[in-house]
Order: structure tokens, then C-alpha cells, then sequence
């Protein structure tokens, strides 16, 4: 079978730098990220090591302010780059989203002397971080969220279990979202915790159908002190902080999805053009070019729209409902493509000697993960025809 690789994508991008950055992404990704993939997807194992070379490169803080150690790059940038990564590992892409995700309180919401403390080694520094919202028994409804941080002179002790937690147990900060008020939305703070803070834990990672190299567990945290110093934002500031975090979140995955389903898109490209049936290539056959065709025009589709939500940031203007679209569509279409990956593929689509079967394991997680497609279509309708009459 021919081997025929795959063509970068072709992308706009607004500077010479953001040129070169996109080149460094894509050098690292083909030597360092790719050819470990499946093998260390298949054996669980997270590529901390990837991580480091990220932060070194000063590809873990992008959008954020150089003077913390950030890139200083523009969000229509900083997500075309996480697009490349999870082309090459949605482990990677996805982990840097969710570093990105755990960093965006303190960058956002911390005071001066807070951001001179913390970034530079959040951003720069070779840390990881992990961002704790969602409970065991909280998810959609994360409101209802039940970890307690109860004043102890200038400290706070935070108690309880949060769940679903990217990174959980391996991370070195964590952005805490716990109870110090009333019940509700207006009861929540916002916290920088250490990853070795006495107290915190990890429990076993969950056995998931796909992305089995990025752990997912829960986080416990058992009477955890933590100092004043260490809140982020006002008492009961916190769940505002968690909703602006997520509306710039959901682009992040909308562009790992964009990067899955591209490479899933490659993959089939590369099989149909060199697999022979009837004496000719596969991809001949109008069926088939009618599927690649589809799939390529989705993945446009999906790319334009998290660029047009990320430009809309970049100028300060509103963006939530433009970032619910984007992770809606691209999510969707990443489970949709891959699915068809793996029917162009056929019986070979369906082992494990080809990725399109790992693809489609993978997309699924991206329709759940910060915010449920569901969730995704009540917050777009509410924009369009105001909140739901109780």
C-alpha cells in the first residue's frame, strides 16, 4: 500500500511569529508526540516528559501575559497550536487545554502580587496543573458543588471529593472551586491549591474507553490548609470565575476535536487512496469520495467557527455563545468523522493496528468533557431566547 502523507493544514495566521510558531508545534509533534502514540496510549502511560519540553519551548502559557512567563499570543493562535497537538496525541492537546484552563484564574482574577508569585513557574516553569469544578455527585449541575472551605484564622481548610479531574493526582496545582457561603452559585471561592499540600490525593484513575495515557481521577482533599493568600478573586466570586474559565475552556476543546478529527480525516485519506479494490484505489468509488468529501467540509466548518469565537475574544467582545457553538459542532463532528474513519478503514478500522479505532474512542470523551453537548445547546438557546420560565 502507497504511503502518502498527509498535507499540513493550511492556516491564516496573523504574524511572522505565530508562522514560526506554528512550525516549532509541528516539529515537536512529529518527532517527539506522534510515533509514541499509540503505543503509549495503549499502555496508559501520561508523557510527563512531553509536557516539560512544552513548557521549556514556552508552549504551556500562550495566551497569557509575558511578563509571567506567558507567549503573549493571541487566543486565534494559541488554539490552532492546540489543533496540531491533538492532531499528533488528543492526550497532549487536551493536557495543554486544561493547563491552560487550570492557569486561567490567577491570570484573570489574581491580584498583582499574586500572578508575580504563582505564574512564572504555572506558565514557564515546568508544572502542570489541574482544574477542580466538577464532584461525584455535581457535574452539569455544578452549583450544587459540596467541598467546604471553612475559615481558620488566615487559613482556609478546604474538605471534600472532586471527581472527573484531568491530571488528578499527578498535577502540581490545582484551581479549587469549594463552598465558604450559602447555598448556590453566590456560595463559591475559588482557591490556588498545591499539588503537595498535606491532605490532597489522588484516587486510582479511571479505566476509560479511550485516552488512556491522560489520567482522570478523583481528587480528595482531607482537612487541606490553605492560605488566604492563596483565594482567588472575592468570597463567593468563585463560580463566576469557573463560567469565564469554561466559556475560553470550551474553545480549547473545540480545537482538540478539530485536531482529532483531522487526523482521523488523514488517516482515512492516506487508506482510501492506497487500498486496491477491483483493480483500483478505494477512493475512486463515489461513496467513498462522498464520505471524504463530507468530512473534510466539517472539519473546515469546525475550524472557521472556533476561530471566529477565538477572534471575538481576542477583541474583547462577548463570546460565550459563539464558544458553546464551537465546542458543540466540532465536538459532534469529531464523533461523526472518526466514526467514518473507521468505515472507510472497514475490518482494519475496527483493529488496533490502525488509530482510526482509537480516534473514535477518543472523540466520545469530547462531547462530555466541560460541559455536555446538551449543556451546550441549553446555553446557545438561552442566548437566543432568554432563560427558561420555572
Amino acid at each position: 500500500m502507497p504511503d502518502r502523507a498527509p498535507q499540513p493544514v493550511d492556516r491564516q495566521l496573523p504574524t511572522d511569529e505565530a508562522r514560526d510558531l506554528i512550525s516549532l508545534v509541528r516539529d515537536i509533534a512529529q518527532r517527539e508526540i506522534a510515533p509514541k502514540a499509540a503505543e503509549e496510549e495503549d499502555a496508559g502511560r501520561f508523557p510527563r516528559e512531553v509536557f516539560t519540553l512544552l513548557s521549556e519551548s514556552g508552549l504551556l502559557g500562550l495566551p497569557y501575559d509575558s511578563e509571567y512567563g506567558g507567549g503573549d499570543q493571541p487566543y486565534e493562535v494559541y488554539l490552532q497550536v492546540l489543533e496540531e497537538l491533538a492532531t499528533a496525541r488528543l492526550t497532549v492537546g487536551l493536557g495543554v487545554s486544561v493547563h491552560t484552563l487550570a492557569s486561567y484564574a490567577l491570570a484573570a482574577y489574581g491580584t498583582k502580587e499574586q500572578q508575580v508569585e504563582h505564574l512564572p513557574a504555572m506558565l514557564g516553569g515546568g508544572l502542570l496543573g489541574a482544574y477542580c469544578l466538577s464532584e461525584p455527585s455535581s457535574g452539569s449541575d455544578a452549583a450544587s458543588l459540596r467541598t467546604k472551605a471553612v475559615r481558620d484564622g488566615e487559613d482556609w481548610v478546604i474538605t471534600g471529593n472532586k471527581a472527573w479531574i484531568t491530571h488528578g493526582g499527578i498535577a502540581d496545582f490545582y484551581t479549587v472551586m469549594a463552598r465558604t457561603g450559602e447555598e448556590g452559585a453566590r456560595g463559591i471561592t475559588a482557591f490556588l491549591v498545591p499539588g503537595d499540600s498535606e491532605g490532597l490525593s489522588g484516587a486510582m484513575p479511571e479505566k476509560k474507553m479511550g485516552m488512556k495515557g491522560s489520567p482522570t481521577a478523583q481528587v480528595h482533599l482531607d482537612g487541606v490548609r490553605v492560605p488566604d493568600g492563596r483565594r482567588i478573586g472575592e468570597e463567593g466570586q468563585g463560580f463566576a470565575i469557573a463560567l469565564s474559565a469554561l466559556d475560553s475552556g470550551r474553545l480549547g476543546i473545540a480545537a482538540c476535536a478539530v485536531g482529532l478529527a483531522q487526523a482521523a480525516l488523514d488517516e482515512a485519506l492516506a487508506y482510501a487512496t492506497g487500498r486496491l479494490q477491483f483493480g483500483r484505489p478505494i477512493a475512486d468509488f463515489q461513496g467513498l469520495r462522498f464520505m471524504l468529501a463530507d468530512m473534510a467540509t466539517q472539519i473546515e466548518a469546525g475550524r472557521a467557527l472556533y476561530l471566529a469565537a477565538a477572534r471575538l475574544r481576542d477583541a474583547g467582545r462577548p463570546f460565550a455563545r459563539q464558544a458553546a457553538m464551537a465546542k458543540l459542532h466540532c465536538t459532534d463532528t469529531a464523533m461523526k468523522v472518526t466514526t467514518d474513519a473507521v468505515q472507510i478503514l472497514g475490518g482494519y478500522g475496527y483493529t488496533a493496528d490502525f488509530p482510526a479505532e482509537r480516534y473514535m474512542r477518543e472523540a466520545k470523551v469530547l462531547q462530555i468533557v466541560e460541559g455536555t453537548n446538551q449543556i451546550q445547546r441549553m446555553v446557545i438557546a438561552r442566548h437566543l431566547a432568554g432563560p427558561e420560565t420555572r
